[in-house]
């Protein structure tokens, strides 16, 4: 190993053109010799610069509609010939080798046919094979190769050859060699990923995950807590896709907050009205729909003023100067939406902390997908909960059935509790959450704490009585007792959605049928921790 390695002949094979003519005269105004492949040597040649074969080093033409072309001994021979062997140096003599000092290589778009929907057969043409390779081999030769997989690296490289007169440094080397497998590794983990949902292959034996960096992070959860955020490559609409227009960096927890708040207003279509969700420690706070933006923002502000303060707005619609003017009141981290009007911007530039997002839309939230977290020595992995409920999916279990406007209310209360960590009560009224309780270890806790936040709210607004007379209440999973069902009906409920299930079903429809409730059971639960 030498620490600095010179650099006289490269290897350029890239899909992606961007910045390689650039590139190209770079390294050959500093004397490299340039080696390139099918439409990279086409490219450089159009732009006058000179380039061997590939297929003249190896004395083979590429062949099966360009499948092999890299795959030769001359080729691997110049990358993992390790240059301070003296039988590596007499077998690259022998066999006429010669030595490749730099790669460049970016692999074929496989991401970007996924992306498109391109059809099978597409996406296995688009499954590279003599680009990992190559990637591989000068990685693991790092010792006297350098190999850079993206096109974001082309400025390093030649600001470390000016650094050190043409060469580059051992460190360097393997800071490159690093991203590349990282780059394989993602590049496969895309590839079996793709192929096992093509298969139909729900729980493969082995499965890959990776993400590209999109920032490193002040710290995590606490100020000790090391941290960076990485993006998936899916391009889903929310805080990865993003548009950060102002604001002091996004830490840890605005991220996990954000992306809670705009998953949750996403179930709520612009084509069903305006919707605003407001959050905090990823919960919500305050969900509301309403007849303009404001309207929806003021309703949810109302249901826990307090909470609020500090919280992450999140918008379905575009948002006006109007609605930005009241959200400025208060003390807000994040707001994001899809779309700002330029009023709205001018207002918000005076709040210089607050951060201000928008996206490329909604998130689809009935798209399938997967989701996972890491526990001890594992990980677990599952579908995304994107399942949705219409009236006729709905059981009436009691005596009283849900009037039309109640349904309406229960619905919503449903899609809000989705979102609420177990265990989850939602009291809603007239399309707005009016007290919500959450991540508590009982559920008559739950309902307990959202009832007293309601009443509460009702004394600072200056109400007769609580938001909860009168309202809907839903629960994400069974009643195991009928306490918890009864405290909601001493809080003002009339009518209750829940999933059903529990051995004392019975009693609690019995309960419910006495204390006058109209009751529906979903059939499923939104447990969500």
């Amino acid at each position: 190993m030498t620490d600095l390695a010179p650099l006289n002949r490269a290897l350029l094979s890239v899909s992606d053109k961007t910045g390689l003519i650039d590139l190209a005269r770079a390294l050959h105004a500093r004397g490299v010799e340039l080696l390139s492949t099918g439409g990279t040597a086409k490219a450089l040649r159009a732009a006058d610069l000179p380039v061997r074969d590939v297929a003249e080093v190896t004395g083979f033409p590429e062949m099966m509609d360009g499948r092999v072309k890299t795959l030769h001994p001359a080729v691997h021979g110049g990358l993992l010939a390790l240059r301070d062997d003296d039988a590596h140096v007499a077998a690259m003599t022998a066999h006429g080798i010669p030595p490749i000092d730099l790669l460049v290589v970016n692999l074929y778009p496989f991401e970007a046919a996924l992306d498109r929907g391109a059809d099978y057969a597409e996406m296995i043409e688009n499954i590279d094979i003599g680009g990992p390779a190559m990637i591989r081999a000068a990685a693991k030769n790092h010792a006297h190769v350098g190999v850079v997989t993206d096109v974001a690296d082309y400025a390093a490289l030649l600001a470390e050859l000016d650094a050190h007169d043409g060469r580059t440094s051992y460190g360097f080397r393997q800071r490159l060699a690093q991203n590349a497998y990282a780059r394989t590794a993602a590049y496969d983990a895309a590839v079996s990923t793709w192929m096992a949902g093509a298969t139909g292959e729900a729980t493969p034996r082995r499965r890959a995950f990776a993400g590209t960096l999109a920032q490193p992070l002040r710290y995590g959860e606490n100020p000790h807590q090391r941290a960076a955020f990485y993006t998936d490559g899916s391009n889903r609409p929310g805080i990865a896709t993003a548009t950060q227009l102002q604001g002091k960096e996004l830490s840890y927890n605005n991220i996990n907050d954000t992306d809670a708040a705009f998953e949750l207003v996403s179930e709520f279509l612009p084509a069903d009205g305006f919707a605003c969700a407001i959050i905090k420690h990823a919960n919500p706070c305050g969900v509301a729909t309403g007849a303009t933006l404001l309207d929806a923002y003021r309703k949810a502000f109302d249901c826990d003023r307090t909470s609020a303060f500090g919280g992450i707005v999140a918008l379905n619609s575009t948002l006006d100067g109007e609605t930005s003017e009241a959200i400025a009141e208060i003390f807000t981290e994040v707001v994001i939406a899809p779309g700002i009007h330029q009023d709205a911007k001018d207002l918000f530039a005076k709040k210089k902390n607050l951060r201000l997002l928008t996206t490329p839309g909604l998130a689809n939230t009935a798209e399938p997908r997967l989701t996972w977290r890491q526990v001890s020595g594992g990980i677990l992995v599952q579908d995304a909960d994107t399942d949705t409920l219409t009236p006729d999916d709905l059981k009436v279990v009691t005596k009283k059935a849900p009037t039309e406007a109640q349904m309406q209310d229960l619905l919503f209360a449903w899609k809000v509790a989705k979102h609420v960590k177990s265990n989850a009560i939602v009291y809603a009224r007239d399309g707005r959450t009016v007290g919500v309780g959450a991540g508590q270890m009982s559920r008559l806790d739950s309902a307990l704490i959202a009832a007293k936040k309601a009443e509460r709210m009702a004394e600072a607004l200056g109400l007769p009585q609580p938001l909860t007379i009168g309202s809907a209440v839903a629960s994400d999973a069974f009643f195991p007792f009928a306490d918890g069902l009864m405290e909601a009906a001493a809080a003002g409920a009339t009518c209750v959605i829940q999933p059903g299930g529990s051995m004392r079903d019975d009693e609690v429809i019995a309960a419910a049928d006495d204390a006058g409730l109209a009751m529906v059971l979903t059939g499923m639960r939104h447990f969500r921790h």
